[in-house]
């Protein structure tokens, strides 16, 4: 009977170890995944922070960049810039000399210069026109200050986008250079006479059309690069001069008077002469042969 109490006795304490040990196993197991499961929500949690934070700094990132791209285009537009102003000036010489000076001053050039000098009678003024080329940065600050070289009389701008022309051409050309590369490599794989001179033609046409474009495009950019402003200018018409009368005369009603009668006198004396002038050869005609007649008459009375 007791060696039966000590077994079981025994088994008890086995069995009460047994689920100790199987707690403990299961409390750290429980742990250990309560510590993963903790970990895998810090981790998640922090890589949806990073993730809004990444989306977040993206969208300002996209949104700036948007803003920049769209500055950049803005400031790409191919703008060709004009102006014409018209000024009643003092001196001709002097404003146009004004024009050349600031517009070499910008980076400029003076481009045309015309000028015309009109009279009536004593008066004479001088009208013209001066073209000039500019820096385009410069436009604005250069039309403004021809503005103040005169009285502005008449003035306009005017601004033409010319950004889709170019970039036109730019794809003309670029479909124009590969045919012209792929004639090339035809020209030279060309066995006969017949097909190199076809080939040449082609070539040949298609060399002609770049050239054209290269100009014309050449050409629009030097536009945008320096605008042009036409300064049109005019000089005062001098009023009609009043006749100063000559030293020691004094216009008074007695000398007047005199001046007067003295060109009475010689108006008469000159009709008179006139008339005469008329009269004598009637006085020739008709007047010797009846003189002549008179005379014989007289003497035969005698």
């Amino acid at each position: 009977m007791a060696r039966r109490r000590w077994t079981t006795v025994l088994l008890v304490m086995c069995i009460v170890l047994a689920g100790c040990s199987g707690g403990g196993v299961g409390s750290g197991g429980d742990a250990a995944e309560a510590g993963a499961s903790l970990s895998n929500d810090d981790a998640a949690s922090t890589a949806r922070a990073e993730s809004t934070a990444s989306g977040g700094g993206g969208g300002d990132a996209g949104s700036s960049g948007g803003s920049a791209q769209s500055a950049e285009a803005r400031s790409d537009r191919a703008i060709i810039k004009t102006g014409r102003i018209a000024l009643t000036v003092d001196s001709f010489a002097s404003a146009r000399e004004q024009v050349g000076t600031l517009a070499r001053g910008t980076g400029g050039y003076v481009a045309t210069s015309s000028r015309e000098v009109r009279g009536e009678r004593n008066r004479t003024w001088t009208v013209g026109v001066v073209r000039i080329r500019v820096p385009s940065e410069e436009y604005t600050t250069t039309y403004d200050e021809i503005t103040t070289y005169g009285e502005v009389r008449d003035s306009s701008q005017e601004t033409n986008d010319v950004t889709d022309q170019l970039v036109d051409i730019e794809a003309r050309l670029r479909t124009l250079r590969a045919e012209r590369d792929r004639l090339r490599q035809l020209y030279d794989e060309a066995n006969d006479t017949e097909a190199v001179l076809r080939v040449s033609e082609q070539l040949s046409e298609v060399q002609t059309e770049i050239e054209r474009l290269e100009a014309r495009k050449k050409s629009l950019r030097d536009r945008v690069a320096y605008s042009t402003i036409t300064v049109e200018l005019r000089e005062e018409r001098p009023e009609r001069e009043t006749p100063t009368p000559e030293p020691g005369y004094t216009d008074t009603s007695l000398g007047t008077a005199f001046l007067a009668s003295v060109n009475g006198v010689v108006t008469a004396v000159e009709a008179l002469a006139v008339t005469i002038a008329y009269a004598l050869p009637y006085l020739l005609a008709f007047g010797v042969p009846l003189g002549g007649l008179g005379v014989v008459v007289v003497r035969r009375r005698r």
